[in-house]
């Protein structure tokens, strides 16, 4: 979607957008070492947009990295609500599902009840419907617990009047491409993907397009087997490891941006092509 005017301003009612969740709102995948945490994202992108000729616009992302859903709620739902944003993307229950096989409608009462404590802000809230992991290795196996968690997801869009960025539905997504190597986090190209998806469902005029990947060689089935025990050894192991030995001391996470403040670093294009040797 462009916009429609000689300015290239979008039209749009914001002025504080604050955004929360883990390491998916955060930005992992896509580094930039001008931004904090040292990340840029989806959130950043769409903050990037939606401030374009508004020079009082202001962003913050309360976003940290491999925190549950209960903790994303208590930790930063309050501080959401004292910078008294006008929009609020919310995103939780990924790391749930995915690492704590929690139960889906379970979860859902929770996040109910989080959806409706933000909302008493009268800011418009984007709630999030998780991809389609079918074809991803280990991940596919969340996928029918996905689809449940989002179809109560909708109910509680519906049930809150708040607006939903379908990532079910981006089919893009289901480009290798679109993911880092760790195969969790999207890479700037997936980054790209759902900020214009945010836009879209926002009802917002933009000026991101559709980012063409490169199409990767066909391979047999003994490299697609060699590539996913090469992944399990680099990534799977090592967060098992990491999650079973539980560290002692642990530093206290930060959020990324926990002050609204205005968007002043220019945006780059998302790679499109990167290599999964």
């Amino acid at each position: 979607m462009s916009r429609d005017n000689a300015a290239g301003v979008s039209e749009h009612p914001w002025r504080r957008y604050v955004a929360l969740g883990d390491s998916f709102t955060e930005g992992a995948g896509d580094p930039d070492p001008r931004r904090p945490g040292g990340v840029r994202g989806w959130a950043d992108r769409v903050a990037e947009e939606l401030s374009n000729g508004h020079p009082d616009f202001a962003y913050a992302n309360l976003a940290v990295r491999g925190q549950l859903l209960d903790q994303i709620l208590a930790r930063q739902a309050g501080p959401a609500l004292a910078l008294q944003p006008d929009l609020v993307t919310l995103s939780a229950g990924g790391n749930d599902m995915v690492f704590h096989g929690s139960d889906p409608d379970k979860l859902a009462e929770r996040l109910d009840a989080g959806v409706e404590l933000l909302s008493t802000s009268g800011a418009t809230l984007v709630v999030f419907t998780g991809p389609d992991w079918g074809s991803t290795p280990v991940l596919g196996r969340n996928r029918a617990k996905v689809a449940v968690f989002n179809e109560n997801i909708r109910a509680i869009a519906a049930k809150h009047d708040a607006v939903i960025a379908d990532l079910w539905g981006l089919r893009e997504l289901r480009d290798p491409l679109m993911w880092d190597r760790d195969r969790l986090h999207l890479s700037p190209l997936g980054h790209h993907a759902v900020a214009m998806r945010v836009l879209d469902a926002l009802g917002v005029q933009h000026l991101l397009q559709p980012l063409e990947s490169r199409e990767l060689p066909h391979g047999n089935w003994r490299q697609a087997r060699a590539e996913d025990l090469q992944w399990a050894r680099s990534y799977l192991l090592p967060w098992a490891w990491h999650r079973v030995r539980r560290p002692a001391k642990v530093s206290e996470p930060i959020a990324k941006q926990p002050i609204a403040a205005p968007v002043t670093t220019p945006g780059q294009p998302a790679v499109a092509v990167r290599s999964h040797a």
